[in-house]
């Protein structure tokens, strides 16, 4: 409201100073003199600003022009019946809003200091991580070096040891060869140059069968294992278990041919998902391809050189087959021509009721777990023959087949209902199975 010029007490009057209402602040009110021994002295007032039109002290604050005025501009000047405010009650308001901004600084300013004081201790678990990392490269790279030392010195003296043991079989067998070369370049002289009378005479027979007996005590060449190369001496479950991780990690892509699955396997659009469904034939086509007894499937892929990887999931399953087989595989009827694990062209590892093995042509390899796995990766080696299960999972080998395999191989599967009492999942060869309840199944990868 605006205040009349008759009513207004004067600047600097103590009706002015209690109309103003302004906050007092330490250090701000004048020392009364009292202690004033310690205090150190204040500085000169300043001099009042003054109107520049009439002369007079600024001691009110328009509130509609928004700037100091005199008494006089108030009853006569152009702020004649604005609205005023006592020029110490208006410095008031804005320090007070001074002081709001700057508790506010102070708050985000804590806030600030807060957040850093919590990110520092934060990059510093992030370098202890980034340290602990380092150190367990290291340690895994000191592990492999050292595994690779005695790996290599393993190799180099076997390597040797089979050098000496044929380099000695070869002396022996030479020296045998001059004797029987020389004997029988005796007993031809005598076929050539001795008469019937000299041959027929009891006396050099004694003659000439001494000298056979030389032949006689010559033994036959037989074949050992001393001369070959034993693989067992390089053999490193580290090594073993790393390969196959960094082979897994680049596992390849595998689909089912829908040409060879079985009458009671039901194929997923992708194919990569293989289900059992009991009691329930489902009705393919006849297809020279198919197995038209055991619940079989071959992949469309097939590998002949190199290295090759791919991955089962078996989550859902409690009776399976999956391993790998020649394109001669029989598929016609129930027999162990047509069986996986039954005949000389598959190699399977093999789950019924939580029984493990690893099964070709009719031997079965018990395999013991601590755990079913609920990811088998199936390596093969070609040049190294070699056909390994895996479990990526928990990094254990679930079992180590060593063959030259002499033709292209198809990644094969194979799944039942166990023993008609327990329920199987899907065999998928890609992505996890669906949580969903499902009949029996594999799928590949």
């Amino acid at each position: 409201m605006a205040q009349e010029i008759g009513e207004l007490p004067p600047p600097g009057s103590a009706a002015e100073s209690e109309a103003s209402g302004a906050r007092e602040y330490p250090g701000e009110g004048r020392s009364n003199g009292t202690c004033g021994g310690d205090l150190a002295p204040e500085p000169p007032e300043k001099a009042a600003e003054r109107c520049p039109q009439h002369a007079l002290e600024l001691g009110w604050f328009c509130c509609t022009e928004r700037r100091p005025v005199c008494a006089q501009c108030l009853s006569r000047g152009g702020c004649q019946g604005h609205r005023v405010r006592p020029i110490q009650e208006a410095a008031a308001d804005v320090r007070n809003k001074i002081v709001d901004q700057c508790e506010k600084l102070q708050l985000q300013s804590a806030a600030i200091t807060k957040y850093v004081e919590e990110v520092l201790p934060r990059k510093n678990v992030a370098s202890c991580a980034r340290e602990v990392l380092i150190q367990r490269l290291i340690f895994v790279r000191n592990v492999c070096e050292n595994e690779e030392q005695q790996l290599l010195e393993k190799a180099h003296a076997e390597e040797e040891r089979a050098n000496q043991s044929i380099l000695t079989q070869r002396a022996h067998w030479t020296e045998a060869l001059q004797k029987l070369a020389t004997l029988r370049t005796y007993l031809v002289g005598i076929i050539t140059n001795m008469d019937d009378f000299l041959l027929i005479n009891p006396q050099n027979h004694f003659v000439f069968f001494a000298r056979t007996e030389e032949a006689e005590g010559i033994l036959e060449p037989q074949e050992s294992e001393k001369l070959n190369f034993n693989q067992k001496c390089v053999h490193s479950p580290l090594l073993s278990r790393l390969w196959a991780s960094a082979i897994l990690c680049c596992s390849e892509d595998i689909h089912i041919n829908e040409r060879t699955i079985g009458p009671l396997l039901a194929l997923s659009e992708d194919k990569k998902t293989l289900t059992f469904i009991p009691k329930k034939a489902k009705g393919y086509p006849d297809d020279p391809e198919r197995f038209d007894g055991w619940p079989n499937a071959l992949a469309r892929e097939s590998f002949q050189k190199g290295v090759h990887a791919w991955r089962i999931n078996v989550e859902k399953s409690n009776a399976y087959k999956l391993g790998i087989s020649y394109s001669s595989l029989q598929r016609k009827g129930l027999g162990d021509e047509d069986r996986l694990g039954y005949n000389p062209v598959s190699w399977v590892f093999s789950c019924f009721d939580k029984k493990f093995s690893f099964s070709h042509n009719s031997h079965h390899q018990s395999v013991e777990l601590l755990k079913c796995p609920t990811q088998i990766g199936v390596l093969v080696d070609f040049e190294g023959g070699e056909l390994l299960f895996y479990d990526p999972n928990s990094c254990v080998i679930l079992h180590l087949h060593r063959e030259i395999f002499i033709a292209p191989v198809y990644p094969v599967l194979a799944v039942a209902d166990q023993s008609r009492a327990h329920r199987p999942g899907p065999l998928q060869t890609s992505q996890l199975a669906p949580r969903e309840e499902q009949p029996p199944g594999l799928a590949c990868r």
